[in-house]
């Protein structure tokens, strides 16, 4: 029951997300790079199977292209989570802050696009234009955090989800991992585009035995 409803609810996000875009693009607020941007849901139909998945397995590795709008996904997912359960706090981590304030704008967006019953149950602790860049804060307690790249980021936090963004770009993705395995007591998720390194090679069961060289 839970996981019907918690795929749901995420399904739902994105798919207002989408709307949202529709919107935008038909109002002339979105470039003409967005001029193939999808009309619904059904058009990424592997969204609602990954949403599926998170709630199958506790960790998760998924290679990317970038026009699968999977990080947009993971988030849709981490923000139902977050949002539906008090006090419940998630981490959101990639290369540096600039672009983790890029994962907590997704957020934000998805937040703002949901039907506003949702945001009616689910309030925030204060308006989402006075919240910091780098986190969305929720009124019962829970949030969602942006942290820079490094194993050492994670250590002073103990979330109940991770999200580790295009990881095969982050040196030190392997060592991310371990911290969060000792950290996070619920969902791990490592997204990322191809690229050699750590996430590759554990992606395809690779151990190597000289440093990773």
């Amino acid at each position: 029951m839970h996981v019907a409803s918690d795929t749901n609810i995420a399904a739902n996000l994105f798919d207002r997300k989408l709307d949202d875009g529709n919107r935008r693009f038909r109002h002339g607020l979105l470039t003409p790079v967005h001029v193939s941007w999808p009309k619904t849901l059904e058009e990424y139909p592997h969204i609602y199977d990954l949403f599926l998945a998170f709630s199958l397995e506790r960790i998760h590795f998924i290679e990317k292209s970038r026009d699968l709008m999977v990080t947009w996904a993971c988030v849709a997912y981490l923000t139902c989570r977050t949002m539906t359960v008090a006090a419940r706090e998630v981490l959101m981590q990639t290369q540096k802050a600039e672009k983790v304030k890029q994962l907590i704008k997704y957020a934000k967006c998805l937040y703002r696009t949901q039907p506003q019953w949702l945001q009616d149950a689910y309030p925030l602790s204060k308006p989402i234009d006075s919240q910091a860049d780098n986190a969305l804060v929720f009124a019962h307690g829970g949030a969602i955090i942006g942290i820079p790249g490094g194993a050492n980021q994670i250590r002073s936090y103990h979330p109940w989800g991770y999200l580790n963004d295009e990881s095969s770009f982050q040196p030190d993705a392997g060592e991310c991992y371990n911290e969060a395995l000792s950290a996070v007591s619920g969902k791990i998720i490592f997204n990322s585009s191809a690229g050699p390194g750590w996430f590759a090679d554990v992606r395809h069961d690779v151990i190597r035995t000289d440093g990773g060289r």
